[in-house]
């Protein structure tokens, strides 16, 4: 089997980690990809396994990796989505980070997830994605998202105006910061810093919160999973941002935009032991009582 390796950046603190991950993946026979990133991170200061071979694009490892493995935080994680795309390769997310809400996987519980791939003990989360559909192409082709795509205002100071429609139905005109359209996944993420609602991974929902908007009578909309919202833009400056998860282009006015659900899942290793409920009290102090 063939693990392929990703990161954005390597503290000197964690180094030993990777040195010892990859001793494990070597002793437990499997082919290792460093992504090119990973590769210039580490190779002057850890062994690498003989063998090891370098990527960078998603082509390179789509043919070929079994796994890949995250290693940092939660955006860390949302970059993997560009290299696997629609492929059927499972993610698992090592935390090296801080809050490691995604990625749940603990530097002491590595030697477990190994073993668990080789065994077929793990979980496998099939996480909704979002598309996003314009009529010039944007984001280089990789439209789609695992947390929420956005749409927010440039200009510091000036709100901007969305019409929505919903199946098209128009739906309602947000004078706000921006708008979030959000999975599952994303409930627990910038939805949530917004006064969104917190979503179970597989209820099959869309979220749409408003991000600061002006009339306080606007809340945030849970979604059926098959709805299609579609949106015009308008406001002082011509332009706006558009994101993708951590990825931002600038858009117009002449832009048509609309979200869906996309047409295939993003796959997220989980330890057996590891759930969600747990996960949101433990990470996020869901019904902490501070009293105590």
């Amino acid at each position: 089997m063939t693990v392929a390796l990703y990161c954005r950046s390597i503290a000197e603190a964690d180094l030993p980690v990777v040195q010892r991950m990859l001793e494990l993946l070597q002793h437990r026979k499997f082919r290792i990809f460093l992504h090119k990133r990973f590769y210039e991170c580490v190779s002057a200061a850890v062994t690498l396994p003989a063998g090891t071979q370098v990527f960078t694009t998603h082509a390179e490892i789509s043919e070929h990796a079994d796994y890949l493995f995250s290693l940092g935080g939660d955006g860390t994680l949302l970059d993997t989505l560009t290299l696997v795309r629609d492929r059927p390769i499972p993610v698992a997310g090592i935390n090296l980070g801080r809050l490691g809400f995604l990625a749940n996987i603990g530097k002491d519980e590595i030697e477990a997830t190994i073993d668990a791939l080789l065994e077929g003990t793990y979980v496998l989360d099939r996480r909704a994605l979002l598309e996003l559909v314009t009529n010039r192409p944007v984001f280089d082709g990789v439209n789609f998202a695992l947390n929420d795509i956005t749409l927010h205002k440039k200009d510091t100071s000036n709100m901007i105006l969305i019409h929505t429609y919903l199946n098209g139905q128009f739906l309602n005109s947000y004078f706000a910061d921006g708008l979030i359209v959000a999975t599952p996944t994303g409930s627990t993420g910038y939805s949530l810093s917004c006064g969104g609602p917190i979503v179970m991974p597989d209820s099959g929902n869309i979220i749409l919160t408003p991000i600061a908007p002006h009339n306080l009578n606007v809340r945030p909309m849970v979604l059926s999973e098959d709805s299609v919202l579609s949106f015009e833009v308008e406001g002082r400056s011509r332009e706006f941002y558009c994101t993708l998860d951590s990825r931002t282009e600038t858009l117009d006015a002449s832009f048509q935009i609309a979200v869906k659900k996309c047409g295939f899942t993003m796959k997220l290793i989980r330890l057996r032991d590891h759930h969600f409920l747990d996960t949101l009290r433990r990470k996020l102090m869901w019904g902490a009582d501070i009293r105590r």
